[in-house]
């Protein structure tokens, strides 16, 4: 009887904890559904209703039209029920004082606009340059501080799924310490208790670190105790949300780089003709302007390019087109294209090219890696370094590297130098300009060839990037 006593005391103890670790799961994951992912949904309304706002604002400004006006006050309007139900969602500091940042630069642009329109419909002449400026900077810091809200959004759902591993984790270590403990007195019910508790506490614990590492597969099937049960529901909701919001993310900068390209395009070719004279006699006043914005617009399209590319990588709408090819004259050929910018910055750039057999790759994508990674290893390289490309076949794979003497890569940035977005900085800086995007299309067309990529680096003494693709 002791020892029954004992082990159920046992039992109802580890139950106890695990209700408590359940419940503490529980809350973090409707904290994550109900505030963090609310917040992003408004981060979105807001931002889509702040950009309507200025298009209705500059078409106003042009045809005075009402219903423009009208458009325009139905768009404040939805911007402001936004930003007061994302007010009543804000739990921490840190939110609050971006909302609050964001509702002043808002009230600002609203009377510069209120202002702009008096004098228009005065008709009265004003500085309409100065406040065509002083829109687009208070409109800038608003869109900072969106980003800004997304930005706490997202950290605040990494800790809180963090704190539900942990959570996770230190559930299972106290159940196994009483498990042991209860084995003395009787194992075949010590085995069924546990049991039922581990096994979902085990496929919980694997579930978070999913998360953590972006797969938001809703697919997590947990039916007893009810509590994990309820609490597998709601991994389920809170995963098919966080999925949600990545797609959306996807198709937003997919959609925006699809829809500043063309018109990109057209700026771009438009001022090439006046340059050339097509459109009449160019003083050189005008010719210097209309280089600037050739210049500006070659530098958005390719910031916009990689956009796309990796939008089209990631939908799996690129066709690969695998022939037999020798890699050599891919590698001579890529060199070849960026000496020019080695010499402008007097860096100097060597091929090592061992023997290596004929492979089944796709060649315009291959090429699009050593681009990238020759193009990254020249932006990083201060004047006077190096740059040196090796091939090599190692067992079944063959491997192209890429050495630069740069700065090298902080340890901890290293982690996430191929994730899309991240650009790794010596000083923690963004010194260098860039779109973070190359290396993640590097990995995604290295993988869709069956291979791998990686780096390896020391801060301080340069870094080499190395892709193996299999024979």
């Amino acid at each position: 009887m002791l020892g029954y006593l004992a082990l159920l005391t046992m039992a109802a103890g580890v139950g106890m904890y695990s209700i408590l670790q359940l419940g503490l799961v529980k809350g973090i994951t409707h904290s994550i559904i109900l505030v963090d992912n609310a917040l992003l949904d408004l981060h979105k309304g807001m931002t889509d209703a702040l950009f309507s706002e200025t298009r209705y604002e500059k078409r106003f400004a042009i045809m005075q039209d009402q219903a423009l006006y009208e458009s325009f006050l139905a768009s404040r309007n939805e911007f402001e029920k936004y930003l007061e139900a994302a007010k009543v969602l804000a739990d921490s500091v840190a939110v609050k004082d971006v909302l609050a940042r964001l509702e002043d630069r808002h009230r600002t642009y609203q009377t510069l606009f209120e202002d702009e329109v008096a004098f228009l419909r005065a008709g009265s002449v004003y500085p309409e340059e100065r406040y065509s400026r002083e829109k687009e900077r208070v409109v800038n810091e608003a869109l900072e501080e969106l980003s800004k809200l997304k930005t706490l959004s997202q950290q605040s759902i990494f800790h809180k799924v963090r704190d539900l591993d942990e959570a996770g984790t230190r559930a299972r270590t106290v159940d196994m310490v009483i498990t042991w403990t209860a084995l003395l007195f009787g194992i075949l019910l010590a085995f069924s208790i546990t049991r039922s508790i581990t096994v979902p506490l085990s496929r919980m614990k694997k579930k978070t670190g999913e998360i953590a590492e972006g797969i938001f597969e809703a697919d997590l099937n947990l039916s007893s105790p009810p509590e994990i049960g309820a609490l597998a529901r709601d991994f389920n909701i809170m995963c098919a949300k966080l999925k949600e919001v990545d797609r959306m993310k996807s198709d937003f900068y997919s959609n925006m780089s699809h829809e500043m390209r063309t018109p990109l395009t057209s700026i771009r070719e438009g001022t090439n003709m006046f340059l050339e004279g097509l459109g009449g006699e160019v003083t050189e006043k005008q010719r210097e302007l209309l280089t600037i914005v050739a210049e500006e617009s070659t530098r958005l399209i390719q910031l916009v390019n990689p956009l796309l590319d990796l939008s089209k990588l990631e939908a799996g709408m690129v066709a690969f087109h695998f022939v037999k090819t020798d890699l050599a004259p891919l590698v001579v050929r890529s060199v070849r294209e960026v000496t020019p910018l080695a010499e402008a910055k007097n860096i100097g750039i060597e091929s090592d090219i061992g023997e290596i057999p004929s492979m089944s790759v796709d060649a315009e994508r291959i090429m699009q890696v050593l681009r990238n990674l020759l193009g990254n290893a020249l932006k990083f390289t201060p004047s006077g370094g190096s740059v040196r490309v090796a091939v090599r076949r190692v067992e079944d794979e063959v491997h192209v590297s890429v050495t630069d003497t740069g700065p090298g890569i902080p340890k901890e940035q290293i982690s996430g130098i191929f994730e899309k977005f991240h650009q790794a900085s010596p000083d923690g800086s963004r010194r260098f300009q860039g779109t973070g995007l190359g290396l993640a299309i590097v990995r995604h067309i290295v993988h869709a060839h069956g291979g791998r990529v990686w780096v390896e680096s020391e801060f301080g003494r340069g870094s080499t990037f190395t892709f193996g693709l299999p024979v």
